[in-house]
């Protein structure tokens, strides 16, 4: 149980446990292909802040979800964002050689292991969430939100705009279109994952937490957008300043950083205004939407 721990400790918690959910769905780094596995647990495990897998418990906290039902949602949607991050690293697209703080997986095994890596990791993403146990209907919706989520409508399209936005000058609006794609559809799946995995939600509360979804996915990016123009490489995990060096639009960019800040600000106050309606039950989606905006890493 971890309703009594600190937001803190509750955190610390939930990492601990996705750690062994993740290492417990993934294929055994010695099971024939042994080099493939290894690098798929490479690539997921020890490493990252696992806010898609804090959404899922923490929006799964509001219906009372079963503990394994929402182990199973947070690490099938981890291994997607593990995933998203191996290819967008590869040479074809953003070409970087660090991530959380390691060397990247094309770097550290090569490319076409990376490519399949990221492939392998997909599939057994949704092998994985179509294993639960919950009714029929309820287990079909949840597959179906994550695969839109994950493809031409959400994140890979999102990062098929991005790349080919380098160089271009995007209004605001057509900006945040890319990122509600790109960032935001996955965290939108992972806070309705976790409701979903406690009950068939209601018309009023698929809108509340929609809107708190939309307000921490773009309060994100900005952040990250923030983060790239002032952090360094070591206390971000990854190369900093790599979105101006690649001439990228960004928040800060256009915006500039001030009112970039701001505007995470406005949207932290949006997620909290969400999420009236559950009372206290939310306290953990009100503490994570702090935690992105104020983040420093």
């Amino acid at each position: 149980m971890t309703t009594g721990l600190s937001f803190e400790g509750w955190m610390k918690a939930i990492q601990a446990e996705m750690e062994s959910a993740l290492l417990r769905y993934l294929p055994p780094a010695a099971q024939a292909p042994a080099r493939l596995h290894e690098a798929m647990q490479y690539a997921v495990l020890d490493g990252g802040k696992r806010v898609r897998p804090l959404l899922v418990h923490a929006a799964g906290a509001l219906f009372d979800a079963d503990a394994v039902e929402l182990a199973r949602a947070a690490a099938a949607i981890e291994m997607i964002h593990a995933y998203s991050l191996v290819h967008d690293d590869m040479p074809c697209m953003d070409d970087d050689a660090l991530r959380r703080g390691k060397p990247t997986v094309h770097v550290k095994y090569d490319e076409a292991c990376a490519l399949l890596v990221g492939d392998a990791l997909q599939a057994q993403a949704f092998e994985v969430l179509a294993q639960g146990g919950l009714e029929p209907a309820r287990q079909l919706a949840m597959v179906r939100l994550l695969a839109r989520a994950s493809g031409s409508l959400g994140m890979c399209g999102g990062q098929a705009i991005d790349l080919a936005s380098v160089g271009l000058s995007l209004s605001l609006a057509e900006l945040e279109q890319m990122h509600q794609l790109k960032t935001g559809a996955l965290l939108r799946a992972s806070v309705l994952l976790g409701a979903l995995a406690g009950k068939s939600l209601s018309e009023q509360e698929m809108t509340a937490l929609d809107a708190y979804a939309l307000a921490v996915g773009l309060a994100f990016q900005v952040v990250d957008d923030v983060l790239d123009a002032t952090a360094d490489s070591a206390t971000l995990g990854k190369t900093a300043g790599k979105d101006a060096a690649d001439n990228k639009p960004t928040y800060v960019s256009i915006l500039g950083l001030q009112q970039s800040q701001a505007l995470a600000e406005k949207l932290r106050t949006d997620a909290h205004r969400a999420l009236e309606q559950f009372g206290d039950k939310a306290r953990r989606l009100r503490e994570l939407a702090d935690l992105i905006v104020q983040r420093k890493a």
